[in-house]
């Protein structure tokens, strides 16, 4: 009668046991949305964010938060040119060139004395 009883409380101890788990919250639950006055505190995007470079299509730019092709309008302005960190906006006003990352240079790396400089846009090809 023991093992009968034994088993009937953890029978019960089991059935007990998904009732107090639907009281513990999801950690993989996003957090409550608050409403509409966090969307208006977040600053809208702007500048230049992305750049995507197609050798055989369009390329194209995110400016502002809109997808922008070669030659496509933005606001008043046309983008113009497309380089490997910037744009250039072209309107009535003038010629605007924005950056991926502002205030961000490249620079040359300095070669030893003894290293022969190749000349640009060559490639070394492996010698049978």
């Amino acid at each position: 009668m023991t093992m009968n009883s034994n088993s009937l409380m953890i029978v019960a101890a089991l059935l007990c046991a998904p009732a107090n788990a639907w009281s513990l919250p999801d950690p993989t639950r996003p957090p409550d949305f608050v409403g509409a006055e966090s969307a208006a505190a977040t600053p809208a995007p702007s500048g230049l964010q992305s750049i995507i470079r197609r050798p055989h299509g369009k390329s194209a730019a995110v400016i502002n938060g809109v997808y922008v092709e070669l030659g496509g309008r933005i606001g008043d302005a046309t983008l113009d040119r497309i380089g490997e960190d910037s744009v250039q906006l072209r309107s009535a006003g003038g010629r605007e060139t924005m950056y991926l990352t502002p205030g961000v240079g490249k620079k040359i790396a300095p070669t030893s004395s003894g290293a022969a400089k190749r000349p640009p846009g060559k490639l070394e090809k492996a010698r049978p």
